[in-house]
C-alpha cells in the first residue's frame, strides 16, 4: 500500500509542489509565451511584455505597414493560445503572470488599428492598452473570468486592445492626426 500522507512523495500535494515555477525558457512555447523572457522580469510582467512588443511592432509596421502589423497580431493571437496553454498547464496556474504573449497580441492590435508610425502615438497606444488591460472593462472582464486555458489568457487582451484603439482614434481626431 502506498503512503499518501501530505508529506509523502506520492501525495497529490507533493506532486503539485514539485512543479517548476517557470518551465525552461529554451523551449519554443515557453520562449514565446514569456515573449523572450520579458514576462519573467520582476514586478509588472504585463507592462514588460507590452513594452517588449513595441520594437517588433515598429519594425513590422515600418516594413509591412499597418496591415502587416494586423496580420502579425492575428498570428501572435493564435500562437499565443497554443503557447499560453502549454505554459499554464506546466505551471498549474490558470493565467500565469509570466505569460505575456497576450499583451504582445493586444499591443500590436491596438497599434495596427489606430497608430500611425509615430513615437508619440506608439507611446500613447502603450499607455491606453495598459490601462484597458489592467482595468478590463466589459467584455474583457467577462472573458478573463469565464474563458479558460490559452484562449482565456488571450481573449481579454484582444478586448482591451479594442478599447485602447478606440481611445487612440478619439485622441487622433481630437488633435487632428486623422
Amino acid at each position: 500500500m502506498t503512503n499518501c500522507t501530505p508529506d509523502s512523495p506520492n501525495s497529490p500535494e507533493s506532486r503539485e509542489s514539485t512543479k517548476p515555477p517557470h518551465p525552461p525558457l529554451w523551449r519554443l512555447p515557453i520562449l514565446l509565451a514569456t515573449w523572450f523572457g520579458s514576462g519573467l522580469l520582476p514586478g509588472m510582467p504585463g507592462t514588460w511584455g507590452s513594452l517588449a512588443a513595441l520594437p517588433f511592432a515598429w519594425w513590422i509596421q515600418s516594413t509591412l505597414g499597418p496591415n502587416g502589423l494586423m496580420v502579425a497580431a492575428v498570428v501572435a493571437f493564435f500562437v499565443g493560445i497554443w503557447a499560453a496553454d502549454i505554459y499554464a498547464k506546466e505551471t498549474g496556474h490558470g493565467d500565469p503572470g509570466a505569460v505575456v504573449i497576450d499583451e504582445v497580441a493586444g499591443q500590436w492590435l491596438t497599434l495596427a488599428l489606430a497608430a500611425p508610425l509615430d513615437p508619440l502615438y506608439y507611446a500613447l497606444g502603450f499607455v491606453l492598452f495598459r490601462i484597458a488591460d489592467v482595468f478590463k472593462p466589459w467584455p474583457a472582464n467577462w472573458a478573463d473570468r469565464s474563458l479558460k486555458g490559452g484562449l482565456g489568457i488571450m481573449v481579454d487582451d484582444i478586448f482591451a486592445a479594442l478599447y485602447a484603439a478606440l481611445g487612440l482614434v478619439a485622441t487622433g481626431y481630437l488633435f487632428g492626426a486623422y
